[in-house]
């Protein structure tokens, strides 16, 4: 019997003339462009929350480039075993993959809450506003990690595992024990499917229920905290390692708890905001990102 199985990517990227294009970092672009629409749309529909749109457009500027740089020095800080190439300019190559989603959300949030209260904003409602936003730029984000065959999980005859060449699995670090191992647990694909739900049910939550300012940015660093926590117990690859268990995992569960602490605080302290903002100014009927 044939099995069935997602088959690795053919090449990952292409050539335009003397420029290459990596499906990684075009992923990338995509994703962050996606979430300034759809953070504009929702900010820009939230007359409660200013909706002023050249204010997104302004905090991407600063918390775009201060969020790469972050996710950045996260991977180098706690991985430098897996930084390639072994150059000078090896910490600095995230084309190569490499990017820790916890030090860009903090770097990227420094940049945006200076912005947004520079420009008298609320902070809250921003935050509100951009949540859902980051969930999509993530999902689109783990489609160029299929194409540099990274964040796999343990080996897999499931239908919809994924296969991975014998060059990439020698580079990931998984044990020698699972070099002969063909495909594997996509836990890409897993996270992508649940960053996408996350975000349908925050934006679900923030026209039906009155969440407070600040309070879905919380569930999204509490929802997404809580599958990473899953994620860290399929994943093989190389990682640094805590009490036998992935570094990861513990910033999981840390990150998890500060997440719904967070939430249940400004939900008991901050001032209320009507339960369709933020969002475009659609029918309340509609749910849709776009």
């Amino acid at each position: 019997m044939v099995q069935a199985f997602i088959p690795s990517p053919p090449v990952s990227g292409i050539r335009l003339g003397p420029l290459a294009i990596h499906a990684y970092g075009l992923m990338y672009v995509i994703g962050i462009a996606l979430a300034i629409h759809i953070t504009a749309r929702r900010w820009g529909g939230a007359s409660a929350a200013g909706g002023d749109r050249s204010l997104v457009y302004d905090v991407a500027a600063w918390a775009v480039p201060a969020g790469l740089i972050g996710a950045r020095i996260y991977f180098d800080a706690t991985t430098p075993f897996d930084i390639t190439p072994h150059a000078w300019w090896g910490p600095l190559a995230i084309w190569k993959g490499g990017l820790g989603v916890w030090g860009g959300i903090a770097a990227g949030a420094a940049a945006g809450v200076w912005r947004v209260r520079r420009a008298g904003a609320s902070v809250g409602a921003f935050m509100n506003a951009v949540a859902p936003a980051l969930l999509v730029a993530q999902a689109i984000g783990r489609v160029g990690n299929y194409f540099n065959q990274e964040l796999f999980g343990k080996p897999s005859g499931l239908p919809w595992a994924v296969e991975i060449s014998p060059a990439a699995r020698a580079n990931a670090g998984i044990p020698a024990a699972d070099l002969r191992y063909a495909t594997f647990q996509p836990s890409f694909l897993y996270e992508m499917i649940f960053d996408l739900a996350l975000a349908a049910l925050l934006i679900w939550l923030g026209r039906r229920r009155p969440v407070k300012p600040q309070g879905l940015f919380a569930l999204y660093v509490a929802g997404y905290s809580a599958y990473r926590i899953f994620e860290e117990t399929i994943r093989t690859d190389s990682s640094a390692y805590f009490l036998g268990l992935r570094l990861n995992f513990f910033v999981a569960i840390t990150m998890t708890a500060a997440g719904l602490a967070w939430f249940a605080l400004v939900q008991r302290r901050g001032p209320r905001q009507p339960a369709s903002d933020p969002g475009p100014a659609l029918p309340a009927r509609d749910i849709s990102i776009s």
